[in-house]
């Protein structure tokens, strides 16, 4: 039987790899050079042309304007990617480091010669700003982007301020997010006479071997500990920097400003935090069906992610590869043939390594095209993750046309596209399966993904709740005091169906969200939501289903999320469109518990 360890050693895996190149034309750090001086120096153009004549542009003068900002933005766009994608594969190295930080530098440089432009057209009163948008089709490239720009109109400064605000972000909430993902990075679990990553140690948490997956936890929570107290004040740092930029814009709350951003009000949010919580039954009822899967009394924390596959499949990294291209080919060809791009382009990045960034995800690149970085240990899990990854990338692929305002789509849509693809996978795994056991298997993994992309993001969204109202209140919070809140929240959602060990208490300290997009985890529910129901659509309409959906991929940004769903008959103004969500992961529910019924396993 081939095992896990020979699957990864596989040189197609091993030497899978990005080609940056592209990013650059080919011409490595000294490319970035050349972006960065050639976008500098457009810039000093642009603010030279434009300072203080915004208000007299009419509609051709603003499209000529709105042209040159997006090539500007593209070259610094194409810097910061590679340097950024080539940081991420080895955070330890000095050279790699010292040119993610020269790029942030030179782009907050250009950043306040451009602030004007932002500030000048919120400064627009609305009737001249809407005539001069509705009266030219030319604008349809930005005009989406231009709209959303202006409700950030009562929160902005005056532009010495707002230039105040740039040059300091780099010695402020960048650098302390960097510093927290190098401290991440560097942190090495020492289990059974090794020392492994991170990421490596926590993806045992899905192991059947209950001795394993509790003496991997142990681990983790002792290897957590050297850096506790210093990753605890990067966070304090970083909240309490949040509560004083949301103070001098006049937000309301520490969530405001990332529902602005989400284009989502704070009703809606709200109504979906309040939904997931009132069903955390749903969590709670699985948690002790698993228990019994198991066979386990009562679950641990460390159990949770645990497979209940008794002989769970290994996967090499071509098998994952051409399941997940065969699944999007057949949901459409042209998302299948974009898919295929990104191995024969050498736009993955897969295996393991030393110093590397742990979890996956997908970066878009304004002008070239998307990458995915991996960390594959060959999981059936890892397939999943492939095709949620390329999911996005299809997303990216697809919206690339709309330019750079209108590529990229808020947080709140942005999981569309990769939970619908993870989904397709999901349900041809499952078409696949052998017997009533192996498909309780199947539907047991799926229900776990349900349960930790809705209601753990929404319980990890009550801990910063938690912490940033506390730290607004209270002052800097302890250790002791923000494990107390990853206590509580997470005991909400899981209730006496899992009991929660000493250990875990410090791990909220290794979660990157946290620290560099406050407010992001609630996305995830809400995408999670949302794609579950236009997965939905796609089983009701079959395979007219798919230009519809391509349809919506291809609108990136350019709409607002209400707008998006019209295109696939989803209607997000619906006050009651989150607990029909929440009823189709019900359903999951219902099915493992009568199959785990039929077939004795409970």
């Amino acid at each position: 039987m081939t095992t896990a360890e020979e699957l990864l050693a596989d040189p197609e895996l091993v030497e899978s790899g990005w080609d940056l190149e592209p990013i650059v034309e080919g011409s490595g750090e000294a490319g970035v050079e050349r972006l960065l001086d050639d976008a500098l120096q457009r810039g000093g153009a642009f603010a030279q042309r434009y300072a203080g004549q915004v208000a007299t542009l009419d509609a051709a003068g603003l499209r000529e304007a709105m042209l040159d900002l997006a090539g500007i933005l593209e070259l610094v766009d194409r810097a910061g990617s590679y340097a950024m994608l080539r940081f991420t594969t080895d955070t330890a190295d000095p050279a790699r480091g010292a040119l993610l930080q020269r790029v942030q530098e030179r782009g907050t440089t250009l950043e306040t010669q451009l602030l004007f432009f932002e500030l000048e057209w919120a400064a627009l009163e609305d009737e001249r700003a809407e005539a001069l948008l509705t009266g030219d089709a030319d604008l349809e490239f930005c005009a989406h982007h231009l709209r959303s720009a202006r409700r950030y109109r009562p929160h902005l400064l005056s532009e010495a301020e707002e230039r105040v605000m740039a040059e300091k972000s780099l010695a402020a909430s960048a650098a302390w997010s960097r510093l927290f993902s190098e401290q991440i990075s560097a942190v090495r679990v020492s289990l059974d006479g090794d020392e492994i990553p991170l990421d490596v140690a926590l993806s045992n948490g899905l192991s059947p071997d209950a001795d394993l997956r509790r003496r991997t936890a142990e681990a983790v929570s002792r290897a957590l500990q050297p850096g506790l107290r210093t990753r605890a004040f990067i966070f304090n740092t970083l909240v309490y920097d949040k509560s004083v930029d949301d103070r001098l814009r006049g937000y309301p709350h520490w969530l405001a400003a990332r529902n602005l951003a989400n284009e989502a009000s704070d009703e809606s949010v709200m109504a979906l935090i309040t939904a997931v919580r009132g069903r955390y039954d749903i969590p709670q009822r699985w948690y002790r069906l698993k228990a019994k899967l198991l066979g386990l009394d009562r679950l641990r924390d460390y159990d949770r992610s645990a497979t209940v596959a008794t002989h769970e499949p290994l996967f090499s990294y071509a098998q994952a590869r051409d399941l997940v291209l065969d699944t999007y080919t057949s949901f459409s060809p042209e998302a299948g043939e974009l898919a295929r791009r990104f191995f024969t382009e050498r736009r993955i990045d897969a295996p393991v390594r030393e110093n590397k960034r742990g979890g996956a995800f997908c970066a878009s690149v304004y002008g070239v095209a998307p990458y995915v970085m991996l960390n594959y240990t060959a999981r059936r899990r890892d397939v999943l993750t492939i095709a949620h990854e390329l999911g996005h990338g299809l997303h990216f692929a697809l919206a690339q046309g709309q330019g750079v305002f209108h590529q990229g789509t808020p947080l709140t849509v942005a999981e569309t596209a990769s939970v619908f693809g993870e989904t397709l996978v999901f349900e041809r795994l499952l078409a696949a399966a052998g017997d009533e056991r192996e498909r309780l298997e199947l539907l047991s993994g799926r229900i776990d993904d349900a349960v930790a992309t809705v209601f753990r993001q929404i319980a990890m969204n009550r801990f910063e709740h938690l912490v940033h109202t506390r730290r607004r209140d209270q002052g800097e919070l302890s250790v002791d005091d923000l494990s107390q809140a990853w206590v509580e929240s997470q005991a909400e959602m899981l209730g006496d169906a899992v009991e929660i060990t000493e250990g875990y208490h410090s791990w909220w300290s290794y979660i990157p969200h946290f620290i560099n997009t406050p407010g992001y985890v609630y996305a995830y529910a809400y995408g999670q939501l949302l794609a579950l129901s236009v997965y939905g659509r796609y089983r009701e309409l079959g395979p007219e289903f798919a230009p519809r959906y391509l349809e919506l991929l291809r609108a990136g940004g350019s709409r607002s999320p209400e707008q998006l769903g019209e295109i696939v008959g989803i209607d997000l103004s619906d006050p009651g469109f989150w607990d029909s969500g929440l009823r189709l992961v019900d359903e999951q529910l219902l099915a493992a518990e009568a199959l785990a019924a039929q077939t004795g396993s409970a």
